[in-house]
């Protein structure tokens, strides 16, 4: 190996891990406090992110890492919260969209303004971390 890690390289390395779980932890507090998972927050951050605040349901599985009957029982329970709902492809009837809901949106937005203070709070210990690898 050309280039080894070095004890500076292993210490970064751990701090940044140790930031990561940090604001994993943040978030998961926050979604709870919101009155959702962090499973859910991640969908509804999904949909608010897509250009239409809808995505279809194998392509939001894929971006939640969730085989599609997974996805499918966390959308039932978002639809159960009114934060998203289905609808059937113009199309093909047995494509499903999943759309962001008025309520959804509010409660993203709400999260979404939360975590962007935790990370630029964060922001100059990540850029010294990453500066020393």
């Amino acid at each position: 190996m050309d280039d080894p890690i070095s004890d500076k390289d292993y210490r970064a390395l751990a701090g940044f891990r140790r930031q990561l779980r940090t604001f994993l932890s943040f978030s998961e507090d926050a979604a709870v406090a919101a009155g959702i998972t962090a499973q859910q927050h991640q969908a509804l951050l999904a949909l608010r992110a897509s250009p239409d605040l809808a995505l279809p349901v194998g392509e939001l599985a894929d971006q939640l890492r969730l085989r599609p009957h997974s996805a499918s029982g966390l959308i039932d329970r978002l639809e159960k919260l009114d934060l998203v709902r289905r609808t059937a492809g113009t199309t093909d009837r047995r494509s499903v969209t999943v759309v962001l809901t008025p309520a959804g949106a509010n409660k993203i937005a709400a999260l979404a303004l939360t975590h962007r203070g935790e990370l630029r709070r964060l922001r100059p210990l990540l850029l010294n971390i990453l500066s020393d690898l």
